[in-house]
């Protein structure tokens, strides 16, 4: 099953100096049920601008982008929404945790949007599942990297999404904390079956996906690595 299909993607934005500044040209991707895709390339070419037109979060200038067999750049932003909440998880590499919530409203938070009146417990098996079991009442300021990354993964998780999509995962974190958070993001992705999209300045972290890109001049092509 085709989670996400690419369709001659292009993206600009006007340029200050006139006329338009091109970031994407014809990308075209499809990533099946289940797979790990690692995309990888310099600070500027356009990572994270593709994460957020997967994610909705923009739109392309011309092309289409079917997740599940929906055209995602055709929905109203209500529809949008609601299309997120049920069917993509995104983590950050700022985390961005709310600060005035401890780690299990957080990663609650996702369901208690959604009204589900077990939000709570859900959040509570979450958080044992990623070894923060004792941490539930702590606050972002009182956590480590590695434990805002942890909540901020099953956050993203709680949901059971179809589409994981990961903006520099590890990229706040030291090496030995990065490689102990990446190997619970893959861990998590493997059990539940979902489908990870990872950009990644990390090439170790990218050699564990099942396939790796190159977005380079805003030109996305598979890599060996």
């Amino acid at each position: 099953m085709t989670v996400l299909n690419l369709k001659n993607i292009e993206k600009s934005y006007p340029s200050p100096k006139g006329g338009t500044l091109q970031i994407l040209q014809d990308i075209n991707l499809k990533i099946e049920k289940g797979e790990t895709i690692a995309i990888i390339g310099r600070s500027g070419s356009g990572k994270s601008t593709l994460l957020s037109l997967m994610a909705g979060l923009e739109k392309p200038s011309s092309g289409t982008i079917e997740i599940n067999q929906e055209q995602i750049a055709t929905f109203s932003e209500q529809q949008l929404a609601n299309f997120r909440k049920q069917t993509l998880g995104i983590v950050f590499q700022q985390f961005h945790l709310m600060p005035y919530l401890n780690a299990l409203e957080n990663v609650a938070l996702p369901l208690e949007l959604q009204k589900n009146k077990q939000a709570q417990k859900i959040a509570a098996t979450w958080l044992d599942k990623i070894g923060l079991k004792n941490r539930k009442t702590h606050y972002p300021s009182q956590l480590s990297g590695g434990e805002k990354q942890r909540v901020a993964i099953a956050r993203a998780l709680i949901n059971n999404p179809t589409l994981l999509l990961a903006d520099e995962p590890t990229g706040n974190l030291d090496e030995a904390t990065g490689e102990e958070i990446s190997q619970i993001l893959f861990e998590l992705v493997k059990e539940k079956q979902m489908t990870l999209i990872l950009v990644t300045h990390n090439k170790e972290l990218a050699q564990v996906c099942d396939k790796r890109f190159l977005l380079q001049q805003g030109v996305l092509n598979e890599i060996t690595i």
